[in-house]
């Protein structure tokens, strides 16, 4: 369904949108003049794709009428009975709002715009929009509510099904919002309004429209869960609003990877693409226009390489002088946008039109950007802080220049060469049966790598090659000796004293313990690490980048995970390389460079390869080629792409 509408390896960059004029309250204050000079100023940026919403309030405003004793008597549109002979009143539904909204669809077409359109937009911004018959419900568990939830939402698509403009049916705006919910309450919602969808449309994608899915949380669902009903998953990576993602500075490698470590987490774990439908900084309170424009830079350019497929920004204008709620209300939704109040550009427009127009470039020669090549998969385990986990793993690998795919123990792990189990902790890690599936792979040659924050594991003197003496609960750090040479500080939940039974010991501590080791188990090889690497680069402010940076990636380095099918290398840890395939034999390579500042890096090519095709997106002040393949300067949050051929 997914790549019938947005086909794998295309990229199309697009905006959230309220009118300028209005925000929330633009169908009620509707001034189409306004909409159409926004629509034709988006258009004019480069927007491909607008995520739009008809405010669940103003369509469907229905009001319960009470008499003796506060007794439901009956529903009616303001004091209008329902007309129940009609579309429209059978579903409680303004037709003046339906008016507009088809107005606005087909100015979407006039200026080539594509909608995605959160249907139950119930939360926006901080505030609730409920029809007032509903405001005392659970909005995502009471059946009247979502009975009456799904009459408007089938009512809509019905209607509006044969819209040219309308790409995709989101479920609306941050539904886990609305209500508190249950888990199996929000997944039978999930359900309901999915299929109510379906049941009038078939041929478009049902986007889940959600933000803050973890995984590995029994109370929460998991993306797995949610793309039962869902064609596409969603992310809305602000910094501020998710975990370990506000501890380091915007525009440096850890917020700029952010976007795509969520979206591929989310896309992985439940086997269905995911995409960035919601991205902001939150105004000049938290970064500059400058340095926010070069985060969504790299944060863009990082999604395209990933195949995310669609980025989103939140959203099209600044709404800093409107005083009604949730603007009255909330600060950060007051200088958002890609315009100012004058309608000039910011810094974050500019780029995003320039990396559009760049990906426009590439496909126009090549086509789609082929599916990256891959070197591991993440498995991530119970009780473990799973985000802050993958995020940390994801920041290393990269920086070690490898590429990994995320798998959640408790569901079907898939067959690779290398497994990665980081940061393991406590006793029920995953069922047993899974943990002997990866150890028989290891006897059949791949490779494991594990590392310890409190884990308590059986088998592991057999597994690992290392014998425990004794476990401390302690935060105190040790000194580590890196493989490269030198020494890091690292502190694990449980300290455990060992000694090596038949691994080689590739680092100790300060005590003299075995701190990274490797073990030959059959014909593979097991790597075991003594402290939580991943958690600590998740969640830890300031450890992949800045001036006290701890290099943990060389832990990762060392162990040469790298595919064989791979042929590039970056001398840089802050500058990264995704490759792709193409079926003639060529390959592009994706150069970003995660940085604030400029870089100096060596690529070097494995192979005779021919540099055939070379582009920047920013300034490149100096390319070289040489024997291993080429140098060059890469401007700060910017990218190039080559093509390279036998």
């Amino acid at each position: 369904m997914f790549d019938k509408i947005f086909t794998k390896g295309k990229f199309e960059i697009g905006c959230n949108y309220w009118a300028s004029h209005a925000g929330t309250a633009m169908w009620h204050e509707w001034d189409e003049k306004t909409v159409e000079e926004d629509l034709a100023l988006l258009k004019s940026a480069n927007i491909r794709i607008v995520r739009m919403f008809p405010l669940w309030s103003d369509f469907q405003p229905i009001k319960m009428h009470y008499n003796f004793a506060s007794r439901e008597r009956e529903v009616r549109i303001g004091e209008e009975p329902l007309d129940l002979t009609t579309p429209e009143g059978e579903a409680g539904i303004d037709p003046v709002m339906i008016e507009r909204f088809e107005k606005f669809c087909r100015l979407a077409e006039k200026y080539g715009l594509k909608l995605v359109v959160g249907l139950l937009t119930g939360w926006m911004s901080g505030r609730i929009f409920v029809p007032p018959a509903l405001e005392r419900l659970n909005l995502l568990s009471d059946s009247e509510a979502i009975l009456w939830e799904i009459k408007y939402v089938r009512y809509m698509v019905r209607r509006f099904k044969n819209e040219k403009s309308i790409l995709a049916w989101d479920l609306g705006n941050e539904c886990n919002c609305m209500s508190e919910f249950k888990k199996l309450d929000f997944l039978r919602w999930i359900s309901d309004i999915s299929m109510a969808i379906k049941c009038e449309d078939n041929t478009r994608p049902v986007i889940s429209g959600m933000h803050g899915i973890v995984p590995g949380l029994d109370t929460k669902p998991s993306p797995k869960e949610i793309s039962r009903d869902c064609d596409v998953l969603t992310t809305h990576p602000y910094p501020l609003f998710t975990a370990h993602c506000n501890t380091d500075p915007v525009g440096e490698m850890k917020s700029v990877l952010h976007a795509t470590a969520e979206s591929l987490l989310q896309a992985d774990l439940s086997g269905n693409p995911c995409i960035v439908e919601e991205i902001g900084t939150l105004g000049q309170m938290v970064v500059s226009d400058k340095i926010g424009g070069d985060y969504a830079r790299a944060s863009c350019l990082s999604a395209w390489a990933h195949d995310l497929r669609s980025f989103l920004w939140w959203c099209a204008n600044e709404q800093s002088e409107l005083t009604k709620t949730p603007y009255d209300w909330n600060a950060v939704e007051r200088e958002l946008g890609l315009f100012k109040l004058d309608k000039t550009p910011k810094p974050v427009c500019e780029n995003l039109g320039a990396i559009q127009t760049f990906i426009d470039g590439f496909e126009e020669k090549y086509g789609a950007l082929p599916k990256r090549i891959t070197d591991a998969v993440c498995v991530l385990t119970r009780d473990q802080d799973a985000w802050g986990v993958a995020y940390g793993a994801f920041m290393l690998a990269k920086q070690a220049g490898l590429d990994i795919t995320f798998a959640y123990s408790e569901d079907v792990i898939p067959d690779a060469d290398i497994y990665l189990l980081p940061s393991l902790f406590g006793s029920d890690i995953t069922n047993k049966y899974k943990l002997d599936k990866l150890y028989k792979k290891a006897m059949e040659g791949a490779t494991l790598y594990m590392s310890n924050d409190e884990m308590l594991l059986s088998d592991f003197a057999r597994v690992s090659g290392n014998a425990v003496d004794t476990r401390t609960t302690t935060s105190f750090a040790y000194d580590v000796e890196l493989p490269t040479g030198g020494s890091v500080k690292l502190s694990a939940g449980a300290n455990l004293r060992m000694h090596s039974v038949n691994s080689n010991v590739i680092c100790r501590d300060e005590n003299g313990d075995p701190a990274f080791t490797v073990n030959k188990l059959g014909k593979g090889k097991v790597y075991y690490l003594n402290y939580p690497i991943e958690r600590i680069a998740g969640t830890v402010p300031g450890v992949i980048s800045g001036k006290n940076a701890m290099p943990l990636y060389e832990f990762y380095k060392a162990m040469n995970l790298r595919s064989n099918n791979k042929c590039a290398t970056s001398s840089d840890p802050y500058v990264g390389i995704t490759e792709h395939p193409f079926p003639d034999g060529r390959r592009a390579l994706i150069i970003i460079n995660h940085d604030k500042n400029d870089r100096d890096v060596e690529i070097k090519i494995n192979g005779e390869k021919k540099l055939e095709d070379f582009k920047a997106l920013g300034e490149i002040t100096k390319i070289k080629e040489n024997e291993n393949g080429f140098s060059l300067k890469i401007e700060h949050n910017n990218a190039a792409y080559c093509v390279i051929s036998n």
